[in-house]
């Protein structure tokens, strides 16, 4: 009897699988911290027999490499990836048995890469499960634009063939099982649901619905912002990830943080929103350990500028450390743990911010306070409609623009108020005057505040 387990990671939007059967089993996609994938393994009482790639990966490091040297697993990774390494490349129509009666057959499906392969599990004949990786998504596929952009036009016309030739090959009780599409930005657009089928996906999902120019013409136009740390994902995954340190990072007194600070580098706040707004240091920056931590600090950040954390506890410290490492920022500076208090030093004071309601900021503009609404949504977000007036950066743009923004007491919004504590955090930290908004943005209007819709104007 097979088994499907699923790891996910919800901070990169991500999943990965061990599948198998009574004695061994493939590793698809497997995240850096590999310990997980062997831990679940183990469980199982299994042998890893096979890792297996289904691409190239732009959006997290790989621990594939090194999960295949471990385990003593054969690495699969589709033919035509450029890689620095030795593995087994895989072609399309390839099958590896993975137990007995258990075969893996790999299905090439370019569009998300060039090069990207699916693999189909069947169990003595009978397809039990579809990973797709970066191919066909939950009511949706993976951005085609991505590698190259001279080439996402033709890869997005490769997406939608791909998705029919696996809606075509598999039946329609085969689970899809793929590796993006729960909230990653891989996703060429917002993909709902927890499961799906092959025969759920040939209803649903755009690239079955529609013809290829609609299909190509409705991706293109809906692809969003790239993450900046995407940039360095590729690479590092095709020259071959080293393994992990996950031991504990050392530890900094209030002396060493503000040393830190004052040579410019970045000390990260993990605690809640609220917790930072009451206290923190000045100067540092307020990423939520329990937010987007793993996509929203390694895109605002400096690639290779040193990050010194601060938490409650040393558990939220390894939490941390686990979720960055999955994206290539190896190993904290430095840490500090306990009462914010104790992160200053002795005499100095922590600084501090208000919160609001969208209400507060409607009863602002009513009294004429020097009031700036700033909208850290992104592009397409802001699209759908906007306070009127208000000055739009997106917060993985705020770093580098601060001074763009005019004068007065900024309010920060974003939809649901994790991205206005980021932004707040950092308009803090450049001295200015701020308030978070922490409200949905859905009360802007019933705050009474104007706003712009689409087709309409300022």
């Amino acid at each position: 009897m097979f088994f499907v387990d699923t790891l996910a990671f919800d901070g990169l939007g991500n999943r990965s699988y061990l599948a198998g059967g009574p004695g061994a089993a493939v590793a698809i996609d497997p995240p850096r911290d590999i310990d997980q994938v062997i831990a679940a393994a183990a469980r199982r009482g299994v042998r890893i027999a096979f890792v297996a790639e289904t691409h190239v990966h732009n959006d997290y490091v790989t621990g594939g490499l090194e999960l295949a040297r471990v385990t003593g697993a054969e690495y699969l990774v589709p033919a035509g990836a450029h890689v620095s390494f030795a593995r087994t490349p895989v072609a399309d129509g390839d099958t590896m048995t993975v137990d007995e009666g258990l075969v893996l057959r790999a299905i090439a499906t370019p569009g998300h890469t060039p090069h990207h392969t699916s693999y189909a599990l069947a169990e003595d004949g009978r397809g039990v499960a579809a990973f797709t990786g970066g191919s066909m998504l939950i009511g949706t596929v993976g951005r085609p634009d991505l590698v190259e952009p001279r080439l996402t036009e033709q890869l997005a016309r490769a997406q939608h063939a791909s998705a029919h030739r696996l809606a075509d090959e598999l039946d329609d009780e085969v689970p899809v099982l793929p590796t993006h599409g729960f909230g990653s930005f891989c996703a060429s657009s917002r993909a709902e649901g927890d499961a799906t089928t092959i025969g759920q996906e040939r209803r649903t999902n755009d690239a079955l619905t529609l013809d290829v120019d609609t299909f190509v013409t409705q991706v293109l136009a809906g692809l969003d912002d790239v993450p900046a740390y995407y940039a360095h994902m590729g690479p590092a995954n095709a020259a071959g990830p080293a393994p992990v340190d996950l031991t504990p990072p050392r530890r900094a007194d209030a002396g060493e943080i503000a040393s830190r600070l004052a040579a410019g580098e970045w000390v990260v706040d993990l605690r809640s929103r609220t917790a930072f707004a009451e206290g923190h240091v000045a100067g540092s920056f307020n990423f939520e350990g329990e937010g987007k931590l793993a996509t929203y600090l390694p895109w605002l950040i400096p690639w290779g500028k040193p990050v010194t954390l601060l938490a409650e506890t040393p558990g939220r410290i390894a939490e941390a450390q686990r979720e960055l490492v999955r994206v290539g920022i190896d190993r904290p500076a430095a840490a500090a743990t306990g009462d914010p208090a104790g992160w200053v030093r002795e005499g100095e004071q922590l600084a501090s911010f208000p919160r609001a309601r969208f209400a507060d900021l409607a009863g602002a503009r009513r009294r004429g306070d020097d009031v700036v609404v700033l909208d850290v949504r992104r592009d397409s977000e802001r699209a759908s409609g906007h306070i009127d007036g208000s000055v739009h950066i997106p917060v993985h743009e705020l770093h580098g623009r601060i001074g763009e923004v005019p004068d007065g007491t900024v309010w920060v919004h974003c939809a649901g108020g994790m991205r206005a504590a980021i932004a707040a955090s950092l308009i803090d930290a450049a001295g200015r005057d701020v308030v978070a908004v922490d409200d949905g943005f859905h009360a802007a209007a019933e705050a009474g505040l104007a706003l712009t819709r689409p087709g309409s104007t300022d």
